[in-house]
């Protein structure tokens, strides 16, 4: 194992270097949001409209399903390299579902598309703990927070244009410049200590992980529109995958290297906490970016082509709130009243969401959105943070791959139980365009406005219980100090500080 550079970066080249990293973070981000505004046009181009939402599935699962496989990957043999592959991936699907003929194709190549931004999510995350110690992190998180915004806001904005400007093939093709751009900036620009592992590949712990979490997604996503939950397939799925799960659990700790080392889990507290939290932090964010924009423009009038912006008032505080959280945690080293408050501000915020009718203004319901903002932005980048902290260096890429992970399939989860309540509530005639009530009768638009507002009322007021149950997760958190840049050390091996945070010996820097 060769030493890395004792010298750390200045902070100049840690941000030029991460521009790249973001970049094409910001690609993965967006992508499901363009394809979303696109995929009426591309239906009426390819057809297979019965097929349409398995646009989304097989994108999704690929993204969970190949999460872990790829942090570990970046542990084994050097983060960089694995995520200039996962890039090329991610491109190289972007182009063939920009040429597809077909649905199937389609629905193919949005795979492809899928585990490239499963090693995009699960790395980045991985490379900015190994550029960045936990102490320095509040200087950065602005930059984090910018490119979670401008993904879920950009996103519907760009493929609105982009489709009716260029047609929805364009949707697909504007990811291989920027891709080509962030693959060559992060090439020359990121920089990393050389650490070389010896790479034994846990090939029963990528298969039964894989198993496990399609399983669970497809239940998810078929769950109360596909199959009742009741249903034999839903059950069996979920079935498989609490097998799969138990077995997984007893081939992990017999594995020589482990996909997902169960010692994140159990080394301290903090990170199986910061896991549900995760958990939650998805299932909320999903809901809100989905059903809000939805009882704006079907409740309050509000525009479709303003879909994009419908998200401001909530994207907005989340910037804002994240950097001045980042910096007084950078300058005090405490942080553990952070995930506090974003777990009250959330529950708070989702509370009021869930008192919102038909005559319930856009103003007020912006300011309600801005208070779950205010909590996002406290949690969500304070949850990375101090679960990488809780994992020694050499685990970086498993334990952020696992964090993404849980926010992926709580965003899977959360989506599908919301929608099995919002479809429950929904009855009487459906407007022909799906949103909008206007061409419905007065007696029939009257109802279904209700039994609109009462699907959302129920999908709020749940994800408020969610929160506020998850609150007790973040009041255990235990505050220890916040790991600064590594120290040469005389002994091998890390040590344990006083307060039990690990501290790595110059041989167990990130690669």
């Amino acid at each position: 194992m060769s030493a890395p550079d004792p010298s750390p970066p200045a902070p100049r080249a840690v941000r030029w270097a991460l521009l790249g990293v973001m970049l094409a973070m910001l690609l993965s981000m967006l992508d499901n949001m363009v394809v979303g505004t696109a995929m009426p046009t591309i239906v009426g181009d390819l057809g297979g409209l019965e097929h349409i939402s398995w646009v989304v599935t097989a994108y999704t699962l690929a993204t969970a399903a190949s999460t872990p496989v790829w942090g570990k990957s970046g542990d084994l043999f050097g983060r960089k390299s694995v995520y200039l592959l996962a890039v090329v991936v991610f491109v190289a699907g972007s182009a063939l579902s920009g040429a597809a003929q077909s649905m199937v194709q389609l629905i193919v190549f949005r795979a492809v598309q899928g585990l490239g931004a499963g090693g995009i999510g699960a790395l980045a995350f991985a490379l900015i703990g190994a550029l960045v110690p936990p102490r320095e992190r509040g200087r950065y998180q602005g930059m984090t927070a910018s490119v979670m915004a401008v993904g879920t806001i950009g996103g519907p904005l760009v493929g609105g244009f982009i489709t009716g400007h260029a047609g929805w093939r364009w949707a697909f093709y504007v990811n291989l410049p920027l891709g080509a751009v962030a693959l060559v900036w992060c090439w020359f620009l990121l920089r990393l200590p050389a650490d070389r592992a010896k790479a034994r590949i846990d090939w029963a712990g990528i298969t039964l992980m894989t198993a496990v979490v399609s399983a669970l997604v497809l239940a998810t996503t078929w769950a109360g529109s596909t199959y009742p939950w009741t249903s034999w397939q839903v059950l069996a799925l979920i079935a498989a995958a609490a097998a799969g799960t138990a077995a997984f659990v007893a081939v992990e700790r017999r594995a020589a290297e482990p996909l997902l080392p169960l010692r994140i889990f159990t080394g301290h507290r903090n990170f199986p906490l910061m896991s549900v939290l995760m958990l939650v932090s998805g299932v909320t964010m999903f809901g809100c970016a989905l059903y809000l924009p939805l009882f704006q423009q079907t409740v309050q009038g509000a525009s479709a082509s303003d879909s994009g912006l419908l998200l401001l008032p909530m994207m907005a505080p989340v910037l804002v709130v994240s950097q001045i959280g980042g910096r007084v945690m950078s300058a005090t080293g405490r942080y553990k009243v952070f995930p506090v408050l974003g777990t009250v501000c959330m529950t708070a915020g989702l509370l009021l969401l869930s008192t919102m009718d038909a005559s319930t203004p856009r103003a007020v319901t912006g300011c309600y959105m801005a208070l779950v903002g205010v909590g996002t932005g406290f949690l969500t980048q304070m949850v990375t943070t101090i679960a990488q902290n809780s994992v020694e260096m050499r685990d970086m890429g498993a334990g952020s791959a696992a964090i993404t992970l849980f926010r992926t399939i709580g965003g899977s989860v959360g989506v599908a139980v919301f929608g099995s309540l919002f479809n429950r509530a929904i009855h009487g005639p459906v407007p022909a365009d799906g949103a909008s009530p206007a061409g419905l009768p007065p007696a029939a638009r009257d109802a279904y406005l209700h039994s609109f507002v009462t699907g959302t009322h129920q999908i709020f007021l749940l994800g408020a219980v969610v929160c506020a149950v998850s609150l007790a997760a973040a009041l255990l958190v235990k505050e220890v100090p916040l790991r600064g840049r590594p120290q040469p050390s005389p002994g091998p091996g890390a040590r344990a500080d006083e307060a039990g945070a690990r501290v790595p010996d110059a041989g167990q820097a990130a690669s």
